[in-house]
């Protein structure tokens, strides 16, 4: 059956200017057939008028975390809050609303709402303190908990510091309830993981599909994949009968043990589930290092100190980094390695480059996640050695920008997420949201991405703006590129003969329109392999 889809406004997103727009194409069953502008348009079944309605390729989140978003929908959403008070007031509304709990999550809480930067536990007592609470960082690098959650997790000042991460300390050894890095994966979420039930991971999945669809995101790369989140999708899939509504590629989490066979067993896996038969909805695809934290916090990885005088060590030094880099690229696999500081994205490449020395010159997608921070001739190098950079305009959002500028205090601020950087250098730029650091909406994203003003708070003004990209070339980097930094490039991410037909329609013409209609523009229907999979 062939849908022809006249009277529109026709994003496709090809590269060549020339044929970025159109007035009209086809779907013949799953894939697009035809794209034209006027003249002769081939026979169809039905024939539909879009009204002039703007459409897009569906958008690639292309670095999420799925499940982590559908549980984070459901938590206490701190980033509007700007001081104590409002988190305090924030905890006791949601305490008020389920007095029958027995712990309390919240999310996205920022550095500087809090007094000196420092949380500690004592300051969610005053408000809560008779049952556990986790609060989630907004860039998920850390965890701030309560006393009586530190007592759920047995930690006391005898607790030894994971790899990578550390238990907060004061100046007694006590610990003062912050969790960073490795120590709040390995403490707060292994229980939160220990408490979260089948049923609830299948809410949560279904609550991001919905979510996803009603953005026009059509496609994700989940950036944390282990056994529960994947066990979940399938889940999600054979209650479809073998379908997604959106496309997931996953990237398998692989954690430093210390060990370098222990840390080659995660590769092992990888491949195993990368080789299984699989289908277009739902494939592992690769895996994920994560080498440094964050600059908020004062954890990833610099080459100078930060303001503080302080620095971070990677949490994959390069000796162990090295076996596991050249194994996943021999074994096919993508290597995805989350780099924020300079010094991180250094020995992301150099480990990059040792795969290539073993392993021999052959095809090869890698990945940098974020690049906040990076040395000039970074962009270069990526593109010499075909590594993607994947980065997430909301993550420059000037409204929690500047807590970021006063941890490095000095010129490096100026090169903070310079986009056109890697544009210049012919590097791969896929853009995301990291959701559920960030907020998942797409025409948010894009609204960062091509004017460096705040999504989170219109009345901030822009940062950077010369950093800003033209809508165009902004929409491209998440639809195009996004799929490209899976491999799918040939296929889908643009509004193209023979792509999957993953589209988009949106109430407003925000190319037309002033940047702003970004922020309250609406998709009307979303479209999967050429069903109406979303309508608002």
């Amino acid at each position: 059956m062939t849908d022809l889809y006249v009277n529109g406004r026709v994003f496709t997103a090809e590269a060549d200017p020339a044929s970025a727009w159109a007035d009209a194409f086809a779907v013949d069953g799953d894939r697009i057939s035809w794209v034209g502008d006027g003249g002769d348009r081939p026979a169809a079944d039905r024939v539909i008028d879009l009204g002039g309605r703007l459409v897009l390729p569906g958008f690639t989140d292309a670095h999420t975390h799925l499940l982590m978003m559908g549980a984070a929908l459901g938590q206490v959403y701190l980033t509007g809050a700007r001081s104590l008070d409002e988190i305090r007031r924030m905890l006791l509304e949601a305490r008020a609303a389920d007095p029958a709990a027995t712990v309390l999550r919240g999310r996205g809480w920022l550095f500087d709402a809090v007094p000196g930067g420092a949380p500690t536990a004592a300051m969610i007592d005053e408000a809560i303190s008779d049952i556990p609470v986790y609060l989630d960082a907004n860039d998920y690098h850390s965890c701030w908990v309560n006393t009586a959650a530190l007592a759920e997790l047995g930690i006391t000042r005898d607790t030894p510091d994971p790899i990578g991460g550390e238990i907060v300390r004061d100046a007694a050894g006590e610990p003062t309830g912050m969790l960073l890095e490795t120590a709040a994966t390995h403490y707060a979420w292994s229980q939160r993981d220990e408490a979260t039930t089948d049923a609830d991971r299948d809410e949560q999945v279904e609550r991001a599909l919905a979510a996803y669809l009603a953005t026009g995101v059509t496609g994700v790369v989940d950036m944390a994949m282990d056994a529960f989140g994947l066990a979940a999708l399938q889940r999600a899939q054979e209650r479809r009968g073998g379908v997604l509504p959106v496309r997931v590629a996953a990237h398998w989490l692989v954690t430093n043990t210390g060990d370098d066979a222990a840390n080659l067993a995660q590769v092992q896996e990888a491949a195993r589930l990368a080789a299984e038969p699989s289908t277009p909805w739902l494939r592992v695809v690769g895996i994920k290092l994560i080498l440094d934290g964050v600059i908020d916090a004062c954890t990833a990885a610099m080459r100078q100190p930060y303001a503080n005088g302080t620095n971070a060590d990677p949490i994959w030094p390069l000796e162990r980094l090295t076996p596991v880099v050249e194994a996943a690229d021999a074994a096919g696999l993508q290597i995805a390695q989350h780099a924020i500081g300079d010094y991180a994205s250094q020995i992301a490449l150099d480990a990059l480059e040792s795969a290539v020395a073993r392993n021999g010159d052959r095809p090869r997608r890698h990945r940098i996640e974020h690049l906040e921070y990076a040395a000039p001739g970074t962009a270069e190098r990526m593109a010499r050695l075909g590594v993607t950079a994947s980065m997430q305009p909301v993550h420059s959002d000037p409204a929690i920008f500047d807590n970021w500028v006063e941890m490095l205090g000095d010129d490096r601020v100026d090169r903070a997420f310079p986009w056109p950087e890697y544009e210049d250098a012919g590097t791969l730029l896929a853009f995301s949201t990291d959701s559920p650091t960030a907020p998942h909406d797409a025409l948010a994203n894009m609204y960062v991405a091509s004017t460096r003003a705040s999504a989170l708070d219109p009345a901030v003004p822009a940062v950077q703006p010369q950093f800003a990209l033209p809508l165009e070339r902004a929409i491209g980097h998440a639809t195009r590129d996004a799929a490209a930094s899976v491999g799918d490039g040939s296929w889908r991410g643009r509004i193209a003969p023979g792509c999957a037909a993953d589209f988009a329609v949106l109430d407003t013409d925000v190319f037309a329109a002033e940047a702003r209609s970004l922020l309250s523009a609406r998709v009307a229907e979303t479209f999967v392999a050429g069903r109406s999979v979303y309508r608002a």
